[in-house]
């Protein structure tokens, strides 16, 4: 399946839709989700748009490095010290809403298992 240049995700990046952007650099971007599900949610995506993780080729394989350690690197600046989850969820059973890749940083409380 071909990503949609008008994802919302897409259109954050184009800065057609307002958020609110803790971080962005050349291959991403991450912002703090409108709906939280947790004290820190935040979204980070890549800007190249690829739809879902089932799409992820070994080519990608730097950028998905990239967005972890990104959002490792924001865990440890939002001061999530006591742990936090990376979720990436994949397809209609996955829970996956917006066809572009994204992983969700979740923390500032203790997260139950399993988590849905």
């Amino acid at each position: 399946m071909a990503a949609s240049a008008d994802t919302i995700f897409s259109r954050i990046i184009r800065r057609e839709i307002p958020a609110r952007i803790e971080y962005e650099d050349d291959l991403c971007l991450a912002f703090h989700d409108v709906a939280p599900q947790s004290p820190v949610h935040l979204l980070v995506i890549p800007k190249q748009p690829i739809p879902s993780l089932v799409d992820v080729t070994e080519a990608d394989e730097p950028l998905l490095g990239h967005l972890v350690a990104v959002a490792s690197s924001l865990a440890r600046k939002l001061g999530l010290d006591d742990g936090y989850r990376l979720v990436v969820n994949c397809g209609r059973d996955g829970g996956q809403t917006v066809h572009h890749l994204h992983v969700h940083l979740l923390g500032g409380r203790s997260l139950g298992w399993p988590p849905g």
